[in-house]
């Protein structure tokens, strides 16, 4: 009879989570809360886990869309698209007579299949799902490509597919995104259009980075910016994007995007891009931003690196209101050489003018890295922090990743998915691997997480409208939390009697 009036009480003290405590004294039992569960020789993971799955997130800054999508809904996709998926190679075959030669063939005979046979056979989804994300990667004993190539090897298994169904994409992730309290997300979308110029090209690459430099893009941004072509390019871009985007946004929840180049492409292609995402992201609300995105350890990307800083510059000088998220920084000692690590944070902050940081896992290495911390922080530029893709791809975690630097010298920072289709997590496991890895107290959780709102390229009274929702989440979420943290205390104390 005391145990089941004890688990009544605790019961009806849940219940009435709403009416625990005053806000202010619901905030401090959260604290303790979570001050137990990293408390003791190890933290309490499964709780921690079941913790930032029920806070309020705020928003995800550092997220791409075509990596966020799952695998297994690209492959709901196949047959939608008339796709199929050739069983040896796990690449799409899109070309429509090479599909219907293959679907005219007898089930053993055939080799691209539809999405009905790839689920029948376990064996060869399994085998696809670890081609298209990094399932399986850390718990089987198979032969594997090195993790960088794994990761960046994925997109090209999809990228036929993930170019098809962005409504029904973006919606499935606003969903997601419900479900894990995020009211914000700025995915980087789809690439702006380019233009290959091959006497831009060369022109370029012998320019140096001083005034002939400067001549160069100054012709090729004139030409382009008035090029008709060009133009109606950019304007089917915008619809796309517009049409992308509807019935995505609602009271609850908003989502922009950013428009990226890719860093990989020869030097005509990217500043054509890159221009296109500086005017898209004038003409359109939808569109907050620009970036640049690829593997930065690749050849054409250390190459062109400089190259890249300069014509951001140059185009920021032009359209001084557009926001820009640059990737920079995302290298590990030996993943070139030692040169290569010292000057890429440096120069998205000095040349480029970046507006925020992604990943700036090199910053140990460089060679102005204390201006850089000083700049970061007096100019309140945040880093965008992905734990997992950090650990995946690079092998950065613990305290070797520099989010131990950036906090111990006040640079502010926000916690971001990156790719979690990819690498198969959420934005909570993030917050996880934070708090159980580095330990901060719960004022700093809390401050990291309206930081995702605070550093959105959005107009300020935006950030207001998502900020006042925020608190209101807060309040909801810390009465749950002291209800439950006096229901735990309650119960440990009738089991001792």
């Amino acid at each position: 009879m005391h145990m089941k009036l004890c688990s009544l009480t605790i019961a009806l003290a849940f219940a009435g989570s709403a009416h625990a405590g005053t806000p202010k004294a619901n905030e401090a039992a959260t604290a303790r809360h979570l001050a137990s569960l990293n408390s003791g020789d190890a933290p309490k993971l499964a709780e921690l886990t079941m913790f930032f799955s029920q806070m309020p997130k705020g928003g995800d800054l550092h997220h791409h869309y075509s990596g966020a999508i799952y695998a297994e809904q690209y492959v709901d996709w196949i047959d939608k698209q008339g796709y199929c998926v050739d069983k040896h190679s796990y690449r799409i075959q899109t070309a429509p007579e090479m599909v219907a030669y293959e679907r005219s063939k007898s089930a053993a005979e055939r080799n691209c299949l539809s999405t009905k046979e790839i689920l029948a056979d376990d064996y060869t989804y399994r085998e696809l799902l670890q081609r298209w994300s990094s399932k399986d990667f850390d718990n089987h004993g198979a032969l594997q490509p090195p993790p960088d190539r794994q990761f960046f090897q994925t997109f090209g298994f999809f990228d036929a597919v993930s170019n098809t169904n962005f409504n029904e994409g973006l919606l499935q992730l606003k969903r997601r995104a419900i479900e894990e309290k995020i009211s914000y997300i700025e995915t980087m979308f789809k690439s702006a259009p380019s233009v290959k110029d091959a006497d831009l090209d060369a022109q370029l690459q012998q320019a140096g980075l001083g005034e002939a430099l400067a001549r160069q893009l100054e012709r090729a941004w004139a030409a382009l910016d008035k090029d008709p072509a060009f133009n109606a390019r950019i304007a089917d871009y915008l619809a796309m994007v517009k049409a992308a985007a509807a019935n995505v946004d609602d009271d609850n929840f908003t989502m922009r995007y950013q428009a990226y180049v890719f860093r990989l492409a020869a030097p005509s292609q990217v500043f054509s891009s890159m221009l296109a995402g500086f005017k898209a992201a004038r003409q359109s609300d939808l569109i907050v931003g620009v970036n640049i995105v690829g593997q930065e350890s690749a050849a054409v990307a250390m190459r062109d690196y400089a190259l890249h800083m300069k014509m951001f510059q140059f185009l920021k000088a032009r359209y001084p209101d557009v926001k820009t998220a640059l990737h920079a920084g995302e290298l590990a000692l030996g993943d070139v050489p030692p040169e290569g690590l010292k000057f890429h944070i440096d120069a998205a902050l000095a040349t480029a003018g970046a507006n925020r940081i992604g990943h700036g896992i090199d910053l140990a290495h460089e060679s102005n890295v204390f201006g850089i911390l000083k700049t970061m922080r007096e100019k309140d530029i945040p880093v965008e922090i992905n734990l997992t893709s950090n650990a995946f791809i690079s092998g950065i975690k613990g305290e070797a990743h520099p989010v131990t630097l950036y906090r111990k010298y006040g640079v502010p920072f926000v916690i971001s998915t990156d790719d979690a289709g990819v690498t198969r997590h959420n934005l909570a496991n993030e917050y996880v691997l934070f708090a159980s890895r580095y330990k901060p107290d719960y004022a700093e959780i809390k401050k990291v997480s309206y930081n995702s709102l605070r550093y959105a390229f959005l107009p300020d009274q935006e950030k207001k409208r998502l900020i006042r929702q925020l608190d209101t989440r807060y309040a909801a979420f810390e009465a749950q939390i002291a209800a439950l943290h006096t229901a735990g205390r309650g119960k440990l104390h009738g089991a001792r009697r």
